[in-house]
C-alpha cells in the first residue's frame, strides 16, 4: 500500500490495476534501488502490483476444504457408530467363553472373577510438590513471556549481549556440576563408572565447543540480528491479543481431539469372540476385531495428523494476517479488529488453502521421517543412496517454494499454488532469499530461552531445597519445571519467528512497489544479504549502491 494512500479499507482487492506490472522493466539503472526486472519467459501481465487485501476475499482451494471436511465427518460418523455398535463382552476374559459344538461358536459361561485390591503406591510429598511447582511455573510463564517481549522490544542489544556468554557458561557449569556430584555420590559412581563419566564430560564439552564456533562464525551478523529481533518484538507488542488467540487454537485442537480418542477406544470394542483351533484339535476362544476397525484407526490417525498440521498453519496465517495489517496501515490509523479479521479469513475463505498447506506439510514430514529412518537402518547400497538423494532434492524444492506461501496467502487471500508462485517471483525479482530471512535470530532466541529457563530451574531447585524435604527428587522437579517453561518460551519464539517472516514478505512487497510503509523496517531489512542465486548477476556498482 502506498504511503500516501488513504484509509486502508479503500482497498477492495490485492491488486492495483493502475500500476505497472511486477515484471515490467526497471526505470533506473541501479539493481538494488529498482529490483524489478523483466523476464522474457514470463507474461508481463501475469502478476500485478501486490498489496494487502482488506476487502472481501473469494473462497480458494475449495476442493481440499471439502476433502478435509469429509475426513472429519467420516471420523466422527464411524466413531459414533463404534460406540453404539460395540460388543459389551469385550472386557470379558477369553476364559469366560467356551466353544459350543452345537452352534460352532463361542458362548459365554458363568465365571467368578477376582478383583485385585492392589493400588499403586506413590510418594504424596513428591506428588504435591511436583503439582504445585508445575502450576506455579505455568502461571508465572504468562507474565514471563510478556516481560521477555518487553525487554526484547526496548533492550534488545543489552539482552542479547548479556545472554551470549551464558550460552557457554551455563552448559559448562551444569556439565562440571553433574560430574562432580556423581563422583562424590557412591550410588551414582557405582552405576556409572569413571570411564563413562569422563566420556560424557568430554562429549558435552565438544558440543559446547561447537556452540562457541557457531557464535564466533556468525559474530558479524549479530548487530543485524539484534535489529531484526527488535523490529519483530515491536510489531508483536502491537498485536498482544495473539497471545490469547493462539493458545486458544491449541486448546481447541485438544478439545477436538478428545472425542476422537474416545472413538478410538470404543472402536476396539467392536468385534466378537471367535473359535480358534489349536494343534491338538482343541478349540479356544479369542477376541477378533471387526474388519473395518483397522481402517477406521488409519482414518482417525490421518485425520488427527492433518488436523494438527492445519492448526499449525492456521497459527501462521493468523499471525501473518494481523502483522500485515499493522505493517500496511498508517501510523495514525492502526487497524481495528485485525486479529478478528484474520481469524475470519482463516476459518472462511482461506480455510481450503490452509488445509492444502497442512496436508502437504504433513506428507513432507512423513516422507522425511521415512528417509531418515531408512538411512539409519540401511545406510549401505547405491540404490538407497540415489533414492535418498532424490527424496532430499524433492523435499528441499518443496521447502524452497513453501517457506513464505502461507504468509503471502494471509496477505493477499490467493490460493496456495498462486501464492507459492507469486512469492517466489516476488522475492526473486527483489533479490531476496526465498528460503530464509535470518537464521541467526532463531538461534539467538533459542539460546535466550535456554538461559532464562535454566536460570528459572536453578531458582526452583534452590527454593525446593529450602522449603521441602524432597531431597534428591528436587532435581527431577526442577528439571520438569525447566521443561515446562522451555515449551512455553519456545512457543513464544515460534510466534516471533513467524512475525519476522511476515515482515520480510511485507518488506519485499514494499520494495516491489518502490514504497515505504514502515520506515523503521526498511532501515533494518535493507541490510539483509541479497539472494545468492542472483548475486552473480549484479554489477559491483549495484552491490555498492
Amino acid at each position: 500500500m502506498a504511503a500516501d494512500d488513504g484509509d486502508p479499507t479503500k482497498f477492495p482487492t490485492i491488486y492495483d490495476s493502475s500500476s505497472s506490472p511486477l515484471l515490467s522493466k526497471p526505470s533506473t539503472s541501479s539493481a538494488l534501488d529498482s529490483p524489478r526486472r523483466s523476464d522474457p519467459e514470463s507474461d508481463p501481465t501475469q502478476f500485478l502490483q501486490i498489496s494487502y487485501n482488506f476487502g472481501p476475499r473469494p473462497f480458494k482451494d475449495v476442493t481440499f476444504l471439502l476433502l478435509f471436511d469429509l475426513f472429519v465427518f467420516s471420523t466422527f460418523g464411524f466413531g459414533v457408530f463404534s460406540i453404539f455398535h460395540r460388543n459389551a463382552d469385550h472386557g470379558s476374559s477369553s476364559s469366560s467363553f467356551s466353544y459350543d459344538l452345537a452352534s460352532s461358536s463361542c458362548v459365554k459361561v458363568s465365571t467368578f472373577t477376582t478383583v485385585s485390591n492392589s493400588s499403586y503406591w506413590s510418594d504424596p510429598v513428591f506428588e504435591k510438590d511436583l503439582i504445585w511447582t508445575l502450576i506455579v511455573t505455568l502461571i508465572l510463564s504468562v507474565p514471563f513471556c510478556f516481560l521477555v517481549l518487553l525487554l526484547l522490544k526496548h533492550y534488545t542489544k543489552q539482552i542479547v549481549y548479556a545472554c551470549l556468554p551464558l550460552f557457554v557458561l551455563f552448559p559448562v557449569f551444569f556439565n562440571l556440576y553433574w560430574f562432580v556430584a556423581c563422583t562424590l555420590s557412591s550410588s551414582c559412581s557405582e552405576a556409572l563408572p569413571l570411564a563413562y563419566r569422563v566420556f560424557i564430560l568430554v562429549f558435552v564439552f565438544l558440543v559446547i565447543g561447537i556452540v562457541v564456533w557457531i557464535i564466533v562464525a556468525n559474530w558479524h551478523r549479530i548487530e543485524l540480528t539484534i535489529q531484526i529481533i527488535g523490529v519483530a518484538s515491536d510489531a508483536l507488542s502491537k498485536n498482544l491479543k495473539l497471545f490469547v488467540v493462539l493458545p486458544l487454537l491449541v486448546l481447541g485442537l485438544v478439545v477436538y481431539y478428545a472425542p476422537i480418542v474416545v472413538f478410538l477406544v470404543f472402536a476396539r470394542f467392536n468385534g466378537e469372540f471367535v473359535p480358534r483351533r489349536e494343534l491338538e484339535g482343541v478349540y479356544v476362544c479369542e477376541w477378533k476385531e471387526d474388519s473395518w476397525v483397522p481402517g477406521y484407526y488409519a482414518l482417525a490417525v490421518l485425520t488427527m495428523v492433518w488436523s494438527l498440521a492445519v492448526m499449525v498453519e492456521m497459527q501462521v496465517y493468523v499471525i501473518s494476517g494481523a502483522i500485515a495489517q499493522w505493517y500496511f496501515s498508517k501510523e495514525d490509523s492502526l487497524p481495528k479488529k485485525c486479529i478478528r479479521s484474520s481469524l475470519r479469513n482463516a476459518f472462511g475463505q482461506s480455510f481450503g488453502t490452509i488445509c492444502l498447506s497442512g496436508i502437504l506439510i504433513g506428507v513432507v514430514r512423513v516422507v522425511r521421517a521415512i528417509v531418515d529412518n531408512a538411512r539409519e537402518e540401511n545406510p549401505q547400497g547405491i540404490v538407497n543412496f540415489v533414492l535418498r538423494c532424490c527424496a532430499n532434492a524433492l523435499l528441499g524444492a518443496f521447502d524452497y517454494l513453501n517457506k513464505f506461501t502461507i504468509n503471502f496467502a494471509a496477505i493477499t487471500g490467493e490460493s496456495y499454488c498462486t501464492s507459492a508462485k507469486m512469492t517466489y517471483e516476488l522475492l526473486r525479482r527483489n533479490l531476496l532469499s526465498a528460503v530464509f530471512v535470518e537464521t541467526v535470530s532463531t538461534r539467538i532466541l533459542t539460546g535466550i530461552v535456554f538461559v532464562l529457563s535454566a536460570a528459572y530451574a536453578v531458582a526452583t531447585w534452590v527454593v525446593l531445597r529450602g522449603v521441602s524435604s524432597l531431597g534428591v527428587d528436587s532435581y527431577l522437579v526442577a528439571i520438569l519445571a525447566w521443561l515446562l517453561l522451555t515449551v512455553v518460551l519456545a512457543f513464544f519464539v515460534h510466534v516471533l519467528d513467524n512475525v519476522i517472516d511476515t515482515i520480510y514478505v511485507c518488506y519485499a512487497i514494499d520494495r516491489d512497489k518502490g514504497d515505504v510503509c514502515k520506515q523503521e523496517v526498511h532501515e533494518v531489512y535493507v541490510h539483509l544479504p541479497i539472494s545468492r542465486s542472483t548475486r552473480s548477476a549484479l554489477s559491483p556498482n549495484a552491490l555498492n549502491a
